[in-house]
């Protein structure tokens, strides 16, 4: 079963659970609907690969733009291009945080991406740049062209695999003139758990003609040292020979200078495969809310069955648990709240340690590096200093929010039984929840010195400055829609003071320059780390309130309905016992089968 097979096997069944849904509960039907009407997110391919290997010259034939960006052998590139559709021509330099995105000139990119060129006076480099385009490809895909950091070893090969971390595939870009390398190997071996898509191809083959037995020696490399990818279909290449057509003396000869280059072939498949993964992604979005919408259905319908059949004994259970929440949610104690203020101190000091740990590795690497580095290396080194603290940023935003969800559901389970929470759970994704806005880091004049603190800084970065719905956090396995705060350190002016103070090439001042770098970004984070945290658990705090309300208003409403069951005679009583049965053995069924089918999907995806 291919990947773009089965989200039109899933339709059909799709559109049967929601018209079960939509008879009996319109608005939870809608809710749904409104998911499934929204656009999943465009794919994204990260090219990635050793330097000189070709990236650039490829992302540009992909793009059927020569000269895009920047190739020259000699250039390493400076920051991410990020390659996007619009309809006209454009380019920004663009900064997480409080600083606006810069427009630039197309013909002006390389000053602002390559490492051998200087900024415009008075710019600072980028975070990344963000070019936009009338080219075909990228309305169904976006593209991004890493920076060339080096070696795929060490912490060069961690920023790889960082870069990439949210694409929906990678472009392993590897050359015809000899195997891989070991670096390259060992980067496939670490990134076989992390990463579901890649395509690997196999570039500069016009210029080797014993391509093909390169290729044979990658796949048997594959095989030895990453299994994975034993199986992966290569995808032979030449950047130059699609450049050529350009040139071709009329339209016949452009065309099979195109289809010989195989870019054509390339662009199909990364299409075939990646547009079908995010109709797949799409499916799965409206099979887990379906779910939850049965799941919430289910719960209420349950209440009423059981109001209907237990009489006084279901009244009494119900205000003994009524009471016991009010309880919990009046006490000036609060359990609840303490066993939350624990958890939330606990996740301080593990993200602490966590954090110095891959600082102190961090420092430790870029030490070796700048004691074997040669007097011209020097330069470079800041940027990648820079690269590695957004990485570690990252990852420690990652494991914040991962120990935010153990911390709520640690606190919903203590407070709710597992129905309970199914009732509270659909509530929650249905409103929205309140959100968790961060502050910003105060604004200071813009001197150069005081330029270079704002990149020191700690920016919340792009479209990710807020927790979105933060008390949804303990749902995330079931809506991993929900995304924390990204917290985005930058050492970007740290590569700024070394162009503009020439002394920083010598060895001495830029190991001071390190520690001195390292420990403010340290310090940085662990400050924001805690601000964020402090914000978590205040709205923890009131979104567990909110719950323990809506709960106790939930029983006050099955309180009624037991009273009228109460008073109802047997007939109508069994007559409504049987409508309810019938309900809950559909809507159990419609919720059985939405799981099924999102398992059926995540099968797939894993097997691709």
């Amino acid at each position: 079963m291919t990947v773009t097979a089965l989200p039109n096997q899933v339709k059909q069944a799709r559109d049967a659970l929601l018209t079960v849904l939509r008879e009996n509960d319109a608005q939870a039907a809608k809710w749904v609907e409104d998911i499934r009407r929204a656009r999943p997110r465009k794919p994204s391919v990260v090219v990635v690969g050793e330097t000189n290997r070709g990236k650039s010259s490829l992302v540009n034939a992909l793009l059927a733009t020569p000269g895009l960006s920047p190739v020259d052998a000699d250039v390493a590139t400076a920051t991410y291009l990020v390659f996007d559709h619009a309809p006209a021509w454009a380019a920004q330099a663009c900064y997480p945080g409080q600083l606006a995105p810069v427009g630039i000139p197309l013909d002006e990119l390389a000053r602002w991406v390559s490492a051998a060129h200087e900024l415009p006076e008075g710019q600072l480099p980028p975070r990344y740049v963000e070019v936009t385009g009338p080219v075909p490809i990228l309305e169904r895909v976006s593209i991004v062209d890493t920076p060339g950091v080096g070696g795929l070893n060490s912490m060069h090969g961690e920023l790889a695999m960082e870069a990439a971390a949210n694409a929906t595939a990678l472009l392993f870009v590897v050359d015809a003139s000899a195997p891989f390398t070991a670096g390259e190997l060992d980067f496939l071996r670490r990134m076989g758990d992390r990463v579901e898509t890649v395509f690997f191809t196999l570039s500069k083959t016009d210029q080797f003609r014993g391509w093909r037995e390169v290729l044979e020696a990658d796949r048997q490399l594959l095989d030895e040292h990453a299994p994975r990818f034993a199986d992966s279909l290569f995808h032979p290449v030449s950047a130059r020979m699609f450049e050529m057509a350009g040139r071709a003396p009329n339209e016949q000869a452009a065309t099979m200078l195109r289809e010989q280059s195989g870019v054509i072939g390339l662009q199909a498949a990364m299409q075939e495969q990646l547009v079908g993964r995010s109709a797949m992604l799409g499916e799965a979005n409206t099979l887990r809310a379906l779910a939850t919408a049965f799941g919430e259905r289910q719960a209420i319908l349950k209440a009423e069955q059981r109001a209907l059949s237990s009489g006084e004994a279901e009244a009494e259970a119900l205000r003994a648990r009524r009471d016991d929440l009010g309880v919990q949610r009046r006490s000036s104690t609060r359990g609840w709240q303490l066993r939350l203020r624990g958890e939330i101190q606990r996740a301080r000091v593990e993200l602490g340690h966590e954090s110095s740990r891959q600082m102190r590795d961090a420092q430790s690497w870029f030490r070796a590096q700048i004691d074997s580095a040669k007097r011209e290396q020097l330069q470079g080194l800041p940027q990648q200093v820079d690269a590695a603290l957004q990485m570690i940023s990252q990852r420690v935003s990652a494991a914040m929010a991962h120990r935010l969800n153990r911390v709520t559901d640690i606190a919903l389970a203590d407070l709710f039984s597992a129905e309970e929470l199914d009732l509270i759970r659909a509530q929650f994704l249905r409103a929205g929840g309140p959100q968790v806005v961060l502050r910003a880091p105060d604004k200071r004049p813009p001197t150069p010195e005081d330029k270079l603190l704002v990149f020191m800084g700690v920016s919340g970065g792009v479209g990710a400055g807020k927790i979105a719905a933060l008390p949804l956090a303990g749902f995330a396995l079931l809506n991993p829609i929900v995304l924390p705060a990204t917290i985005v350190i930058g050492l970007g002016a740290g590569w700024w003071m070394a162009r503009t103070r020439k002394h920083a090439a010598d060895k001495q001042h830029m190991r001071q320059w390190l520690v001195e770098s390292i420990a403010d970004a340290r310090s940085t984070l662990d400050q924001l780390v805690a601000e964020q945290l402090i914000e978590a658990e205040q709205q923890l705090s009131l979104a567990l309130d909110d719950a323990l309300g809506r709960r106790i208003e939930a029983i006050e409403a099955e309180l009624k309905e037991v009273d009228k069951a109460i008073k109802m005679d047997a007939q109508e009583r069994t007559r409504q016992l049987a409508e309810l049965n019938r309900s809950i053995r559909e809507v159990g069924d419609g919720r059985d089968r939405a799981e099924n089918l999102l398992s059926r999907l995540r099968t797939v995806r894993d097997q691709h």
